[in-house]
């Protein structure tokens, strides 16, 4: 059995497919969810499908050592960052394999600040004919990991950011678990 800890910031939408595309797998299940966010909704929706959840503040992200204990102990074989906007610190990077997915066709509209509704407000307003995700490594640069996969969308003549962003999620709930479950398998 291959342990996952998702990492998550926000709402959790992208945590709990994931959780859900996993609930009977044979391999692969999420251990648990991680939240730098103690009001971040992903940890009520991890709690009500039965995953473990667990707060943790900046200090504790930052200098690591008991966090990545933690993690070791529960077996994680793989992090997966769903929505988290943090660089994540050198100590992480060597310990762990680490999967995170953008909003953008990467390496355009990626690095710090470039998360969420400010991609696809980028995207909109410099007139972009296409968009999409793209899923990748963690390394120690925002977004700068190798690519395991980029699925493309257009971006339409009337399209706002709300729009845009509505269509880029529907590739993220439909691709980013597979591709977490095709790395595991390659890499196992």
């Amino acid at each position: 059995m291959r342990n996952i800890a998702i990492f998550a910031s926000g709402s959790g939408s992208n945590a709990e497919n994931i959780i859900r595309y996993f609930k009977n797998h044979p391999d692969v299940r999420v251990d648990s969810v991680w939240s730098n966010k103690k009001e971040a909704f992903v940890l009520q929706r991890s709690k009500d499908l039965g995953i473990e959840s667990r707060y943790f503040t900046r200090e504790e992200f930052m200098v690591p050592d008991r966090m990545i204990r933690e993690l070791q102990s529960r077996n994680i074989d793989l992090i997966v960052l769903a929505g988290f906007l943090w660089l994540v610190p050198p100590e992480f990077v060597d310990a762990f394999t680490i999967i995170n997915i953008h909003p953008a066709l990467l390496p355009g509209y990626g690095g710090k600040g470039m998360y969420g509704s400010f991609v696809h407000e980028s995207v909109v307003n410099n007139k972009d004919k296409e968009s999409g995700i793209t899923i990748h490594l963690v390394n120690r640069e925002y977004d700068k990991g190798d690519h395991l996969l980029q699925v493309k969308c257009p971006v339409l003549p009337d399209d706002t950011p709300d729009t845009l962003a509505a269509r880029i999620h529907e590739l993220e709930y439909q691709f980013f678990p597979r591709a977490i479950e095709d790395f595991l398998n390659r890499n196992h």
